[in-house]
């Protein structure tokens, strides 16, 4: 999928960024996305898995705010992960009318309820803040569309996937996606948490 095909607007900024045209990966990768596919995306660093996260997402979202509650809900490890990934949509979406939430651990979680409150197309979020949110009615994810883990490495080990997992069980029906340095046994047990049926695109 050249990056002609995207959006309009999203092709601009784009090309404003420096994109041009897409890594090995990011051809294969970004129309299975954009297929509705659930799916491990496995590449090394530098393979563009982020940008491949971030194009995919806004794509989705066709450049424009969708209504009140978020359409992608995206897990990183923690407030660092968190915050450079906002920074990196932001990139993209400054002059835009979507709007990207940072969730994570060390801010205070009514302000950060106040925020989602007020409309979220994108939440970024630690696992455990996000499932603490949730489960105070802190966030609507009745419009939720795609759940995507950025680097999956940080969940081997920890609990982290009983928080991911809850809330996949909750939506009825919702795209998986799933980044990851490589795939082994340790990423693969995820597929019987919430990832049945996917793809790896290595």
């Amino acid at each position: 999928m050249p990056f002609k095909k995207l959006n309009e607007r999203l092709l601009d900024k784009s090309a404003e960024i420096g994109l041009e045209e897409p890594t090995s990966l990011q051809k294969v990768l970004i129309p299975k996305i954009k297929s509705g596919a659930n799916i491990f995306a496995v590449g090394p660093n530098g393979a563009g898995k982020t940008e491949a996260l971030v194009i995919s997402v806004l794509q989705k979202l066709q450049m424009k705010a969708k209504g009140d509650n978020p359409v992608a809900l995206i897990y990183a490890k923690d407030r660092d992960a968190v915050m450079a990934l906002t920074e990196r949509f932001k990139k993209y979406t400054e002059f835009s009318d979507i709007r990207v939430s940072a969730v994570f651990e060390e801010q205070n979680i009514n302000q950060q309820k106040d925020e989602v409150y007020r409309g979220a197309d994108i939440v970024v979020s630690t696992p455990k803040r996000l499932s603490k949110l949730y489960f105070l009615n802190g966030i609507n994810l009745m419009e939720l569309q795609m759940i995507i883990v950025e680097d999956a490495e940080f969940l081997v080990g920890t609990s982290f996937h009983t928080h991911i997992d809850r809330i996949s069980e909750s939506i009825q029906k919702c795209q998986h996606i799933v980044f990851a340095q490589k795939y082994d046994s340790k990423l693969e047990r995820l597929r019987d948490l919430f990832m049945k049926n996917a793809q790896v695109v290595q």
